[in-house]
């Protein structure tokens, strides 16, 4: 186990709450209240969302299961024109301005279709619910996107290895909360309540969002005073299609979107793989639903768990490369062992410990990579991989999976572990690369400051 370190705290309380929050992750005195208000930042997003997915899910039902392709399409061409404004408010605005715009127009949003589902009769709430679960898919990963997009440019290569796993426990945390008070509530009070409720979760980030620009100048990614430190409140300039562009001419950003791609499309392959095992599994619906149910916990508790205590000390003794790849591995694994054995036992252990390892060291591993490109990228292409490639990767696979699938096919499977092997040498590449970009980032900063 690597040592953390437990040097001198801040006086007082401070110190205090410093050598407790110590014992679980390597944070420094100057960036406890710095990670606490990440914390809250991305709790306050990720309940929101899962208060509003379990309205989503409902009314894309109630839309009919025919329409579900059609509707993740939908989403799919929504991601795409979002990307667009959002690039150039991010041209235009510092980020202390553009990102409690995007929060401000997502619960505008909310509230929007509060009143409409108010106000609906029968038939029109089929069509809005339609429009709500293509927004709420779109929200779902652009909010998401957006706090990382700042996480990684508030934090360097090395706090992000540290911190990004704590950092995440936070949305493990919203999420559970968020999909309590929806399963403890649904009965009582209406959507309508929800969505305002979700609406006001969303001007929490935004506060927390006020209180990070503020305590940017003690985390020290760049010495205080120097035009990287400055730039943090300018706008980010640069072109609206900069994002796009970047994702496909840089090898190393076109790198992280095919990581993010084949992530997307392996779990699109196992989503029908459970789909198929369970259907069979189980006639009774309110057993499939139990079952999902204790999968989402056990995931959720093992992520928890990890987040807090191992992602760092994994990071730091794998590293990046090997971190990446951790999550190609475990999916090669399970597709092997779904294409020998297709059982229910099989696909839980794999589901349980393959979204498990991508909410705990697979997604914080993945943020860090973007610590070393440049700051027009941590937002614009950031966005259209997180958004668009990311959506892009589901409709290939949502599309292609039926084409293999059949009674006692294993074709499917068999696919998906060729397709993880490309993933796993795309994410050994990407991490030995992000070393490099790290190790130039510091050599550059030192002869800037020898020659200062």
């Amino acid at each position: 186990m690597i040592p953390f370190d437990h040097s001198a705290a801040a006086p007082g309380t401070a110190g205090t709450f410093h050598r407790l929050l110590n014992q679980v992750v390597a944070v420094r005195p100057e960036e406890v209240r710095a990670v606490c208000w990440c914390w809250i930042y991305i709790f306050a997003v990720l309940s929101s969302y899962y208060i509003m997915r379990p309205i989503r899910d409902q009314m894309g039902v109630a839309g009919g299961v025919k329409n579900l392709p059609w509707l993740f399409t939908g989403t799919l061409a929504g991601m795409l024109l979002l990307n667009l404004p959002f690039g150039y408010i991010v041209k235009k605005l510092p980020r202390s301005r553009f990102i409690p715009l995007t929060y401000r127009f997502f619960a505008f949003n909310i509230v929007l279709f509060a009143v409409a589902l108010r106000l609906a009769d029968t038939e029109q709430t089929i069509w809005i619910g339609r429009i709500f679960f293509i927004w709420v898919s779109v929200y779902n990963l652009f909010v998401v996107s957006v706090f990382w997009q700042l996480i990684v440019d508030l934090f360097s290569p090395d706090q992000g290895k540290r911190l990004f796993g704590f950092i995440a426990a936070g949305a493990t945390v919203g999420a559970i909360v968020g999909s309590a008070v929806t399963a403890t509530l649904a009965r009582h009070v209406s959507p309508t309540l929800l969505l305002v409720g979700a609406a006001v979760l969303l001007e929490a980030a935004v506060f927390s969002v006020g209180r990070l620009a503020r305590l940017s100048p003690s985390l020290h990614r760049h010495p205080k005073g120097s035009e990287e430190e400055q730039s943090g409140e300018r706008p980010v300039g640069g072109t609206v299609i900069a994002g796009v562009v970047h994702a496909f001419r840089s090898p190393y950003l076109l790198s992280v979107g095919a990581f993010l791609l084949l992530y997307a499309v392996t779990s699109t392959f196992v989503y029908f793989q459970q789909a198929s095992i369970v259907g069979h599994s189980f006639v009774d619906h309110s057993e499939q639903t139990a079952f999902f149910a204790s999968l989402d916990l056990g995931v959720n508790t093992l992520a928890l768990f990890v987040q807090l205590f191992l992602t760092g000390r994994i990071m730091l003794l794998l590293g990046v490369s090997l971190a990446l790849a951790l999550l190609p591995a475990l999916t090669i694994i399970g597709f092997a062992a779904l294409a020998l054995t297709p059982s229910l036992g099989v696909i839980a252990v794999f589901q349980v410990m393959r979204r498990a390892a991508d909410y705990a060291i697979t997604r914080p591993a993945r943020e860090v990579i973007y610590t070393v490109v440049p700051r027009e990228d941590r937002y614009k292409t950031k966005g259209f991989i997180d958004t668009f490639v990311y959506r892009l990767g589901d409709q290939a696979a949502t599309w292609s999976v039926p084409l293999l699938t059949g009674p006692g096919s294993r074709a499917a499977p068999l696919v998906a572990i060729a397709i993880a092997a490309i993933w796993l040498a795309d994410g050994l590449w990407l991490g030995r690369r992000q070393q490099q970009l790290e190790a130039a980032g510091k050599r550059q900063k030192q002869t800037s400051a020898a020659s200062a």
